[in-house]
């Protein structure tokens, strides 16, 4: 039963904790109104925002100095370094106890800072919580809504085995989590994964509510359309627990996903992705991935 309005409403304390909304910026311009707007209209009563804009050679730059004059928020800019290095940019300046990370080409729904608030409140040992996604084209057509009917719950081991990624998009961070964990690598160019994995790691539990909090925009530029830098920053990511019983299993897993796009686009990359994964861990995927490979013209 998930549900834009399902979770109950709350009359929030003025003395709420203070939710730092840190938001990389690159070539957004199309979006970015749509989605300021998102972040300002949360129901959540205390938060901050910080923009770092990852060096934008559209109008992006011109159009938050123009939105700064409607809203209150920090801009700060960088060369283009990757979205890791921009979040950490940000949060040099972030004060708040939660940390979120949104997309500047997505929606954040009105209730979508409360609802994880209010559950990292009452849950000290979830170091993270995730929730659910709206899917919408570029023109903000809805395309699919993701459906759980109940909390899921990830310890490290399984996040690892299974590559479990909470996204950026849904992610509400404890901060003195991700200060124990170091923040981002910057040169791992992909962020959600590797904070994921850092924070389990630490032994917080993660958790994913089943409640969709952000409208996900699907368009050409998203980066979880570009499998090769995807696949390559991941593969970093699970790097440091290559001793670990489950690193395997999570390399297949991440190959896997990269191989959904490469049967498509490149052939003979898939060919060398598929051969990569030792005969033993080839799982059902892998051999839909091969049927795929051999079918598609």
């Amino acid at each position: 039963m998930t549900s834009e309005l399902t979770f109950p409403q709350e009359h929030p304390s003025k003395t709420a904790p203070l939710v730092s909304i840190v938001a990389p910026c690159y070539n957004a311009q199309k979006y970015l109104k749509d989605a300021i707007d998102s972040i300002f209209a949360q129901d959540y009563p205390n938060f901050e925002v910080i923009v770092v804009d990852d060096g934008s050679t559209d109008n992006s730059v011109a159009m938050l100095k123009q939105l700064q004059q409607t809203y209150d928020f920090q801009l700060y800019l960088q060369q283009n370094q990757g979205v890791s290095a921009a979040l950490n940019h940000g949060l040099k300046y972030a004060k708040g106890t939660y940390v979120s990370t949104p997309d500047l080409d997505d929606i954040m729904l009105p209730e979508s800072v409360r609802i994880r608030a209010e559950y990292l409140d009452k849950n000290p040992n979830v170091g993270c919580v995730g929730a659910l996604i709206i899917y919408m084209d570029s023109q903000g057509k809805t395309i699919k809504q993701q459906q759980r009917s109940c909390i899921s719950v990830y310890t490290f081991d399984k996040i690892l085995s299974h590559a479990v990624v909470v996204g950026a998009p849904v992610a509400l961070y404890r901060m003195s989590a991700m200060k124990s964990a170091g923040f981002y690598a910057p040169e791992l160019r992909v962020q959600d994964f590797q904070m994921t994995l850092r924070i389990a790691r630490l032994g917080y539990e993660i958790h994913e509510l089943p409640f969709c909090v952000t409208r996900y925009r699907r368009h050409p530029n998203n980066l979880s359309r570009k499998y090769r830098v995807l696949l390559e920053a991941d593969l970093q990511a699970i790097q440091p627990y290559e001793v670990h019983p489950g690193y395997q299993s999570a390399r297949t897993a991440l190959v896997n996903k990269a191989l959904k796009y490469a049967v498509v686009e490149d052939k003979k990359e898939a060919w060398q992705l598929l051969r990569s994964i030792p005969w033993r861990h080839l799982n059902r995927t892998s051999f839909k991935r091969f049927k795929r490979l051999l079918l598609h013209r």
